[in-house]
């Protein structure tokens, strides 16, 4: 043993040739945390000391290589001034070329994931081998920030700067194939052959074979780009990245821009100005919320694996009510891998299923994702059926029929017979209560909501519902098989639209009043579309459909009679009222033409105005600010209600919940964290300026209180 720390250890190989280990102790993926950090430091230090060490193999004592820095100390660290974080990243950067710069050829032996620092440490030695099993990546501006170790400089001067700007604009993670098209591995192996192709690519390098020392000095050196050459990359590539990332997502082209500005300087003055743009991003709001975002999914992934040991397991399950959602969901399972039995009562429901499983299933294959004999195994695993047959072998049963509780409760107390005494069954319902579909249950306790989101395929959260009977065994079950599809389900409690719907329905009132008032849909669409959201409440209405919520409303209403019960005829009432339900009927607020992809295309109906104008006022113009503050306070107070209530556990659950179930503005990090961001003190002053119009905008004694106290929901 060379040097033994709490991270790294030195251990010798043969032939002088030494390994350098990362096996973070206590940890089960190796992250680069400030303890890390100082023992590499210490083992580089042992290996320059150590005279017999004539080539060093990086690697991982891990399934994983390195999964990057650790995210945990960046809320802290990045509250610093600017010269204690700029001292502290170019500390870093100081150990890392230290590595660069040993006397001795390197090689990185990457077994698998390597991202952020990970992939930036091993940028910094001269050959990169990667197992079969891994992938690479520099991910940083998904956290609003760009590669601050380095990554910016030593990616362009390895695989060229047109490359280097995909990778890093883009944040994607990269398989070998692709990460060896470029140039930013030198072969990929085996995972059993990955350190004897380390081992052998460093004695090829003492044997004179490979000119390790070019490699050093190529990294060390300027960008080899001519100025136009320059000029054509970035200034090509800037405008596309713009495009790209949208304008509130100012990483990726600050990334750009930090590669164009040090392409023309040697490594060490490079990685100073890196630093320094690194340091203004990691200081803007939307860094704060995205490693914020982060920071929750964690939780929640922690959340689900703590309870995992609670969990019956899903070998089979099976869907009742196929169509377009019951066949969503039937894909979804089959995909990643548990069979499912999809039944419902008639053929024309099963075609249906099945013909929507196979459009997702063929776009894969056009796309290149999927194979055609994978789509036929994928296809095998989804079994129709016009009967219960074979449901004693099924483990998990989701309920997706018509949205109405006498058919739903009818059909649950069937399939409960048809079932194993030790099967749990789930409601897909949107509104209804959990608690109330369980009454004439035989097995309340292993009965649950399910509630996926249309498209199913497409939106990433599963609200897990526990009703009051619902047991924890139960609850357990349907997260790890939501997790098991590849979904981000969050529990909550029973309540009326339980928490993405109960929240939505505020911010759909805030629209209608907005209208009655005589603001343009249009003008209110583009506001909030800037503001962030996928898409405008009008728009969002007519892909929901107005039936759809209609229905709904009426359920908040009903749940919530003290600050959902409508008190005038809205403008989505008379857009039902005249059977203009969206897309579906080609017409809402806007009108549906197809477009060449056969997709519906919105446009401009001005006949809306005429069907409105007697439950809106005369059209004006609104300032922006005011129509943001009309729409998010709602939203964002019916939040901090359910918070409250315990619908749902933590400020994490809420705003997961919201970005993943209705796409809040993923830069603002949900709807508690804009609160935080704005103060709690000001989001109360701007509820209280517009309390007028509704019970919806009223602050919460508690919010008051924060207020008061200075406090936030993310702590200090």
């Amino acid at each position: 043993m060379i040097y033994q720390g709490k991270a790294f250890r030195v251990l010798p190989v043969e032939d002088g040739i030494a390994e350098l280990q990362f096996n973070l102790e206590g940890e089960s993926v190796n992250k680069f945390s400030r303890p890390a950090i100082e023992d590499l430091a210490a083992a580089i230090a042992a290996i320059s000391a150590d005279g017999s060490i004539k080539g060093l193999v990086l690697t991982s004592g891990k399934d994983g290589f390195i999964v990057g820095a650790d995210i945990n100390e960046f809320v802290q660290t990045f509250k610093e001034s600017d010269d204690v974080l700029y001292a502290g990243v170019m500390e870093v950067n100081k150990i890392f070329s230290s590595f660069e710069d040993l006397d001795m050829p390197t090689v990185a032996a990457i077994n698998g994931i390597a991202l952020g620092g990970g992939f930036e440490i091993s940028l910094c030695a001269d050959y990169r081998v990667l197992s079969t099993n891994a992938k690479v990546g520099l991910p940083e501006v998904k956290l609003g920030i760009y590669p601050g170790w380095g990554g910016t400089v030593r990616l362009p001067r390895v695989i060229g700067a047109d490359n280097a700007v995909e990778w890093i604009a883009s944040g994607k993670e990269f398989r070998p194939n692709a990460a060896l098209k470029v140039g930013a591995v030198d072969a990929v192996v085996a995972p059993e052959k990955l350190k004897d192709s380390a081992v052998a690519l460093i004695k090829d390098a003492l044997a004179g074979e490979l000119d390790y020392k070019a490699r050093k000095a190529e990294k060390k050196g300027k960008l080899t780009l001519s100025p136009i050459e320059s000029m054509m990359v970035f200034e090509t590539t800037t405008a596309f990245v713009k495009q790209q990332a949208g304008p509130h997502m100012p990483a990726p082209v600050a990334a750009v821009k930090s590669i164009q500005k040090h392409a023309f300087l040697e490594r060490d003055k490079a990685l100073e100005v890196e630093a320094k743009g690194f340091i203004k991003l990691a200081k803007t709001d939307v860094s704060d919320a995205l490693v914020n975002l982060f920071l929750n999914d964690q939780k929640l992934k922690k959340k689900a694996k703590d309870s995992a040991h609670l969990a019956a397991e899903t070998n089979k399950a099976a869907v009742l009510g196929a169509g377009i959602m019951g066949g969503g969901i039937a894909y979804q399972s089959a995909l990643k891998g548990t069979p499912i039995l999809m039944k419902d009562i008639n053929q024309a429901g099963i075609d249906l299923g099945l013909s929507e499983a196979s459009k997702l299933l063929s776009k894969r294959v056009s796309r290149g994702r999927m194979d055609a004999a994978k789509m036929g195994g994928v296809l095998n695993n989804i079994v129709p059926t016009l009967s219960y047959g074979d449901f004693e072998s099924v483990d998990v049963v989701i309920e997706a029929v018509v949205e109405n509780p006498k058919v739903k409760k009818a059909v649950l107390a069937d399939v409960e017979n048809y079932v194993a005494d030790n099967a749990v069954l789930t409601s897909n319902t949107s509104t209804i209560s959990i608690t109330d579909l369980a009454s004439d249950l035989k097995r309340p306790e292993q009965f649950c909501g399910m509630h996926f989101f249309n498209p199913v395929h497409a939106m990433p959260l599963v609200e897990v519902i526990r009703g009051e009977k619902t047991s924890e065994e139960t609850v357990a079950t349907v997260v790890e098989y939501a997790r098991k599809m590849g979904k981000t389900p969050v529990v909550v409690n029973d309540c009326p639209g339980f928490m993405v719907n109960r929240v939505l329905f505020p911010y759909f009132a805030g629209f209608a009043s907005l209208l009655r008032d005589g603001a343009d849909f249009k003008q209110v669409d583009k506001v909030m579309e800037r503001f962030g959201w996928p898409m405008g409440p009008a728009y969002l209405l007519d892909v929901v459909g107005m039936d759809t919520g209609n229905h709904a409303e009426g359920v908040m209403a009903e749940g919530y009679p003290d600050r959902m019960q409508k008190s005038f005829k809205t403008a989505m009432d008379v857009m039902f009222e005249n059977k203009r339900f969206g897309q579906k009927t080609e017409a809402g607020f806007y009108k549906y033409e197809q477009d060449k992809k056969g997709k519906p295309k919105k446009v401009v109906d001005e006949s809306v105005y005429e069907l409105m104008a007697d439950v809106c006022a005369e059209r004006k113009t609104f300032e922006d600010d005011e129509i943001i503050a009309r729409m998010m306070v709602p939203l964002c107070m019916e939040t901090i209600r359910a918070l409250e209530d315990g619908i749902v556990d933590s400020v994490a659950d809420a705003d997961i919940s919201l970005i993943m179930g209705i796409g809040f503005p993923l830069f603002r990090g949900g709807a508690l964290k804009y609160i935080d961001t704005m103060g709690v003190a000001e989001f109360v002053a701007l509820a209280d300026k517009y309390a007028e119009i509704s019970p919806l905008y009223a602050p919460t004694d508690r919010l008051r209180e924060m207020a008061r106290n200075g406090e936030t929901f993310y702590g200090a």
